[in-house]
Parts: structure tokens; C-alpha cells; sequence
């Protein structure tokens, strides 16, 4: 069993998106300062199974409880049926940490020429990307609220890029679903602090995550990453979950309504 400080025994993180990425990072940098975990996540049976097996044994080195749910945290029902779920093994008031993780959207050019046979982006897949990463984190933290099991001092998370205001190949609608998230976020801000609520955003720098793979020339992002930093190496997922942890904390309690760049200085450049 890990000796690492406990100070979040009592109080339990629901993390959207946790099964790679950020999203395990934060399970697992959580999990060794106590933090009970709700991990949602998409895949399939054969890699499910592995992901288990981690979080078993995250659970068992921590002394903590890890409860998996692979369901589509996008739809309502599922949502509905998770909160219902949940209701017999997190206490009411108890829930620190909501992560919005969730990385699903389109990776289309906005418009393309007939006889080059691309698919351009339609308002459709506009609308479904910005669900997906942007509101969909008020309807969870609605739900949440609404069923009490928010701490008093609580925390929203979510993942912005620094592709929501320049541009990079193929990413028009996720753009637009980040630019979406960090104006929701002000307004989170403000309208949930009577509840407690404290809402931010981190914006990591370029990190060798699944979802960066899936971006046309990710590869020249990468490379031009490494160049920019100035201390010569791309963002890990553990340098952001290392942030989320700090976040958690008593002490950043009044940082609120903020973007916070977890980059080692990249976008200063």
C-alpha cells in the first residue's frame, strides 16, 4: 500500500473521459492522495479488460474504491442512469472533483471541392463536437447539482487548447466547442460559486495523447511543441494531472473562473 498523503480519503472524483490521456492520468494522481474515483468511459470489451486491471490495482495499492462505468457519457439516459447508480455508494455531498475529459469530435475541413472527394464539416458535426466538448459539462454539473452530491467546496475541471483561438489543419469544430467552453466557464463561474462551485479550465500544451494522434499533422504539431517549449520537451499527461491535483486542494480554493496554461512556458512563444 502507497504511504503517500491521504487527505482526500472522504471525498470522491467523478472523471469524464478516464480511461487514457489526462483523464487516467488524473485517476491516477488522485488516487494516491485518497481520492475515491467514478472513472466513465467508451471502449471496447478486449480493451476494457485492461483498463480494469489497472484500476484494480490503483485501487488496492491506495486503499481507495474505483468504480469503472463504460457508458456514453453524452447521453442522457446513461447520465440519469449513472446519477441513480451512484446513489448507493457515494455519499450525498461528497463528490470534490468533476473532470470533463470527454475528446470526441470532428476533424473536418469546412469546405471541400467535389472533385477532391473530402468530407466537409457540417453544422451537424458542429453541433455534436461542441456537445461533446464543451455544454455537456453543464449538463453534468446540472445533474450533479441537482442530486446533492456536490461538496461545498467543489471543484469543475475541464480541457481546453490552444487551438481555440489559432488555427491547426482539420480542428475548425473543435475550435469552436473549446472557444464554447471557456465562455461557458465564465459563466459557470460566476452563476454556481453560491453553490460552492469553483469552475476552470487547464490548457496543456501539446501532449502525445490518443486524441492528438487523430488530428491531421499532428506530427508537425509535435515537432514545432518541442521547438517552442522552452524547456525542450512536449506537455506529459502527468505534468497536467499533477495540476488537477493542486486544484483539489484547500489552498486553491479561490482560483475560480480561470484558464491555466500547463505547458512549461510554451505559449509564450
Amino acid at each position: 500500500m502507497h504511504t503517500n498523503n491521504k487527505q482526500f480519503s472522504d471525498r470522491w472524483a467523478i472523471i469524464l473521459g478516464g480511461s487514457s490521456g489526462f483523464g487516467f492520468a488524473a485517476v491516477q494522481k488522485l488516487a494516491s492522495h485518497g481520492m475515491n474515483i467514478a472513472v466513465l468511459y467508451r471502449e471496447t470489451a478486449a480493451s476494457e479488460r485492461a483498463l480494469k486491471e489497472q484500476l484494480i490495482k490503483l485501487a488496492e495499492e491506495n486503499a481507495i474504491a474505483i468504480t469503472p462505468f463504460n457508458i456514453n457519457a453524452l447521453d442522457t439516459t446513461a447520465r440519469e442512469a449513472f446519477i441513480e447508480q451512484i446513489a448507493t455508494t457515494i455519499p450525498k455531498r461528497s463528490i470534490k472533483l468533476l473532470l470533463h475529459s470527454i475528446a470526441r469530435g470532428n476533424l473536418k475541413p469546412l469546405v471541400t471541392l467535389e472533385d477532391k472527394g473530402y468530407e466537409e464539416l457540417s453544422i451537424d458535426d458542429i453541433q455534436l463536437t461542441t456537445y461533446a466538448m464543451s455544454t455537456s459539462l453543464l449538463d453534468w454539473t446540472r445533474a450533479l447539482l441537482k442530486a446533492g452530491f456536490f461538496h461545498e467546496d467543489a471543484r469543475i475541471l475541464g480541457l481546453t487548447s490552444e487551438g481555440s483561438n489559432k488555427y491547426w489543419e482539420g480542428y475548425a469544430a473543435v475550435s469552436i466547442a473549446k472557444s464554447s467552453l471557456e465562455s461557458l466557464t465564465t459563466y459557470m463561474a460566476v452563476e454556481l460559486s453560491k453553490y460552492g462551485l469553483k469552475t476552470n479550465l487547464i490548457q496543456a500544451g501539446i501532449t502525445d495523447t490518443p486524441s492528438l494522434k487523430r488530428i491531421p499533422d499532428s506530427e508537425r504539431l509535435i515537432q514545432t511543441a518541442v521547438k517552442r517549449n522552452p524547456f525542450g520537451r512536449m506537455t506529459r499527461p502527468e505534468d497536467v494531472a499533477n495540476v488537477i491535483y493542486l486544484l483539489c486542494t484547500d489552498e486553491a480554493a479561490w482560483i475560480n473562473g480561470t484558464v491555466i496554461h500547463v505547458d512549461g512556458g510554451e505559449h509564450c512563444r
